[in-house]
């Protein structure tokens, strides 16, 4: 190109002088182009790409991998969380929950042996000195475990201090009721007394509060087992539907029926969806049958055996307050009410038997109401003698060995202790297959998830190999 010319400047009225060079005009700079960010310049060349159809083709595989991958990931964190929940359910809070109910009977039933030993007099059978340390040993054993696996319950903490500090409190009590009562000194019955106030009024209430904790926090871990897994039904039938949408593309563009990549990730993926469906179903079905047959049947048999030893507590203490104890009698005939009712089906031994499935679980409750049924007559005659001033002979229909309410009253314990053990089992091997449907769902969605996307990947891969 001819460069301008630049002409020398001239003064006005001067001659131009003809041998003074004429200079070049200096070249003005070439227009830049526009400068991008590396974010615009990557999308502006993925724009590029998919107006291609291998472009086009690559982002659908990665979508359809990335699809995939998601389903499987959030199949296994839900799942997961469901098997650690039925894992606690079956290791943790229904134990804890078993243990909370076994501490409030330890401490019923020692107060109940106390009460029966006193009556005894100075010479206290041993059985019955026995039992009651065996009782008061398994609740001290009980609360030092409940303490170290419940740091997660402020609620059940608090119980388990109160009982700690007030059970020391009692035994005292109970210990200076029997020194004087072996020196024949009625100040023996007025600490007995106190006794057992402070376990009705402190340690009992603490006792079943702490089972109340504990059986909310059973109740939640089943809600967190049996939960539906919403979001892994979402991402798999949006993955499902995603490459349902592929392979009908890939057949309007190619008439190629099938494309066997993308076949395989479909299978994996319908799989995977039929897995964890059938999988929580069978693990709601088998952990609800746990609590309706098994959780909700201890519930009910612990309420009928802690009444039952309340029942029994206020019958010695009737007798043990001589001819001061009506209000013992009176609590006597509601915890007996609420135990077996006045007809037959009634009462928590009634609701027992409705929810027993099997004649295993119903014969040791209806043994109860027929032991219940008599211990009643005993103690009407036992407070007829009472009544009528032959004390001893009352003392002997309570506490004897043979033909008293003592004997009836170890019979109703003894079916109840079979028929909470009967349960136990009942729950145990029910929760043991709910869990067992769920534990394997989250390693299998993994597995599949990737064999899936592995297979939508290969699947585009042939197709792109068409266009080389």
């Amino acid at each position: 190109m001819t460069q301008p010319l630049v002409q020398p400047v001239q003064q006005p009225g001067s001659v131009p002088d003809p041998a003074q060079p004429v200079l070049p005009l200096p070249a003005s700079p070439a227009p830049q182009p526009p400068r991008h960010s590396a974010w615009t310049e990557g999308v502006r060349r993925l724009r590029a790409a998919v107006t291609t159809e291998p472009g086009r083709l690559r982002v659908i595989g990665a979508v359809l991998a990335l699809l995939i991958l998601v389903f499987g990931a959030v199949t296994a964190w839900q799942f997961s969380d469901r098997t650690s929940a039925a894992d606690s359910v079956v290791e943790h809070s229904q134990p804890l929950s078993a243990d909370a109910a076994r501490i409030y009977r330890s401490l019923a039933d020692a107060d109940t042996a106390a009460s029966s030993g006193f009556l005894s007099g100075g010479d206290e059978p041993r059985s019955m000195r026995q039992r009651y340390e065996r009782d008061i040993k398994m609740a001290s054993g009980l609360l030092a475990s409940a303490a170290a696996n419940s740091k997660g319950s402020p609620s059940a903490q608090r119980q388990i201090i109160k009982l700690n500090r007030g059970l020391p409190e009692y035994t005292g009590l109970v210990e200076s009721a029997r020194a004087n009562n072996r020196q024949g000194l009625p100040l023996g019955g007025a600490y007995l007394r106190y006794a057992n106030e402070q376990m009705r009024g402190e340690l009992l209430p603490a006792a079943e509060l702490l089972y109340t904790a504990q059986s909310a926090r059973l109740d939640d871990d089943y809600a967190d087992a049996t939960a539906w897994p919403w979001f892994a039904l979402a991402s798999g039938a949006l993955a499902i539907g995603a490459l349902a949408w592929a392979q009908r593309r890939n057949y309007l563009r190619t008439n190629r029926v099938f494309n066997l990549g993308l076949l395989g990730a479909t299978a994996a993926s319908v799989v995977a969806l039929l897995w964890l469906s059938g999988a929580h179903v069978l693990a709601q079905s088998a952990l609800g049958e746990s609590d309706d047959e098994g959780a909700q049947s201890l519930r009910v048999l612990n309420q009928a055996w802690i009444g039952s030893l309340q029942a029994r507590g206020d019958e010695n203490m009737t007798l043990v307050a001589r001819g001061a104890g009506s209000e013992y009698e009176q609590s006597y005939k509601k915890q007996m009410g609420e135990v077996a009712g006045k007809e037959r089906g009634a009462g928590f031994l009634g609701h027992a038997s409705s929810l027993a499935d099997d004649s295993a679980g119903r014969r040791p409750v209806q043994d109860a109401e027929k032991a219940v049924g008599r211990w009643r007559e005993r103690h009407e005659e036992a407070r007829a003698k009472d009544d009528d001033g032959d004390y001893d002979d009352a003392v002997e229909m309570v506490i004897g060995e043979e033909g008293s309410t003592g004997e009836t009253f170890d019979e109703v314990d003894t079916s109840l202790g079979e028929a909470t053990a009967h349960e136990q089992r009942e729950f145990e091997a029910k929760a043991d297959d709910g869990r067992a449907a769920l534990s394997s769902v989250a390693a299998a969605a993994v597995v599949l998830g990737l064999l899936g996307a592995g297979a939508a990947v290969l699947g585009i891969g042939r197709r792109l190999s068409e266009y080389r």
